[in-house]
């Protein structure tokens, strides 16, 4: 059993445009951090496309990305805050191609280069590094090891600290070129990000605990790996549903997906229907594809390169906005979780019928626990007014992901999804008994 993979609207679906506004207090008596860097220009030591620019990292949005260039390492991306700052606090939303190994350094002049966090051990995700101590009128990312066959991109570079006062902009001095080697890091122990792996679902065990919770209901299967050769027209209007995380033709989804594809792997069996994809994107028809098409993208689905390009854009357009909303809410594991369950359903949309209203209805209900709301009363008023959307909608009235998974979890007070996990999709049982390899 299939089950479709959104309600967007088949004009396409508007992305959740998410922003975090952080005030922590430095001291008795002192200044709060402040964000600093959005909107600041930017430059970055190359871009995989003119679309892909550095300001893209700080304009607010986690639906823009700056891309550098594939395979090549060391690349760097920075900001000018405009004029000598104190640096507490930084914030990066990745993009599928993350950094395993990088540095945040700060300069005054942009010559000289003071390395105030390090890590070899990425994971992606989002990296919320607190505990900063440094001052500079430019904060630079310097990666020096890609963590994937690409290159580095991050959908957003946030800079919070203090204006120390008293301290004009440098005068008379032009940045200078950047350095092709790392600067060194200081001997002093780097600070630790506040979100270690086990308390975020960008955490590689617990995202793959989620995609086999989601795959439960898109697929009747826990082997959600193989869905990337999925392709059938399920009779909801969108035109074909394909892949891990349900990319539907009338719903720009898949057009994205393919031109990614394209871009990554020219000549590629996919790009000729491109033109195709382009001429029935918002409508429910099979022009230009049809039998051709379908065979194509199954032949394409034992390609690598597709295959990540399927995870990149689930990440891109799902995986990260949910996981940006749930942690700006403040919420656990659970909670992310069932936040992205439901941007996979419902898409990044403001109506109400998608995410962002079904949000928005909630909120009214019950604060999240970033407003000071009660966690288990919040979670509840977002699966009762989701459960009342799916009713909505005769595909989705089925509310079994909602009623016997994700509201056993919360009854159950797992908000870490640990194992074993043991419910029912749709009347069919499933579990994970122990912690499945990613």
């Amino acid at each position: 059993m299939k089950i479709s993979g959104r309600l967007i609207g088949l004009a396409g679906a508007t992305a959740v445009a998410l922003s975090v506004t952080v005030a922590v207090a430095i001291g008795a008596g002192a200044a709060s951090e402040t964000l600093l860097s959005q909107g600041k220009s930017a430059t970055s030591s190359s871009n995989e496309s003119s679309s892909l620019g550095p300001a893209n990292a700080f304009d607010g949005k986690s639906t823009t990305r700056w891309g550098s260039k594939e395979g090549v390492d060391p690349q760097w991306i920075r900001v000018d805050l405009g004029g000598k700052k104190h640096i507490t606090h930084v914030n990066l939303l990745w993009e599928a191609a993350y950094g395993k190994a990088y540095q945040i350094q700060t300069s005054t002049d942009g010559n000289t280069w003071t390395s105030i966090y390090s890590t070899s051990t990425g994971n992606g995700g989002t990296d919320d590094l607190t505990g900063l101590s440094g001052d500079g009128r430019y904060v630079r990312l310097n990666g020096t090891k890609r963590a994937t066959a690409y290159g580095y991109s991050l959908f957003e570079f946030k800079v919070y600290g203090t204006d120390p006062g008293g301290n004009p902009s440098p005068t008379g001095s032009t940045p200078g070129p950047e350095p092709t080697t790392p600067t060194p890091t200081p001997t002093k122990p780097s600070p630790t990000p506040t979100r270690p792996g086990s308390k975020d679902l960008s955490d590689p065990v617990k995202k793959e605990i989620a995609m086999e919770l989601v795959a439960s209901a898109e697929n009747s299967s826990l082997n959600w790996k193989a869905q990337y050769k999925y392709i059938e027209d399920i009779g909801d209007g969108r035109g074909y549903t394909a892949g891990i995380i349900g990319f539907c033709s009338g719903t720009g989804d898949m057009l994205d997906l393919v031109e990614l594809y394209t871009q990554r792997k020219p000549g590629n069996v996919l790009a000729k229907f491109l033109p195709a994809l382009r001429s029935v994107n918002g409508s429910a028809s099979h022009a230009g594809l049809g039998t051709p098409f379908v065979s194509a993208w199954k032949t394409a689905a034992a390609d690598k390169a597709f295959q990540q390009a399927q995870n990149d854009e689930r990440d891109r357009v799902y995986f990260n906005p949910a996981l940006a909303q749930a942690q700006a809410d403040g919420l656990p594991i659970l909670g992310q979780f069932i936040y992205y369950d439901a941007i996979v359903m419902h898409g990044p949309g403001s109506d109400h019928s998608s995410f962002g209203g079904i949000r928005a209805a909630a909120i009214k209900r019950a604060k999240p626990p970033s407003q000071g709301g009660d966690l288990v009363k919040y979670l509840n008023a977002f699966l009762d007014v989701r459960r009342a959307v799916m009713k909505e909608e005769e595909a989705h009235s089925d509310t079994g992901r909602v009623d016997t998974e994700q509201r056993l979890f919360l009854n159950a007070r797992n908000f870490d999804l640990n194992v074993p996990l043991r419910w029912k999709t749709y009347g069919d049982p499933y579990s994970i008994l122990t912690n499945p390899t990613p």
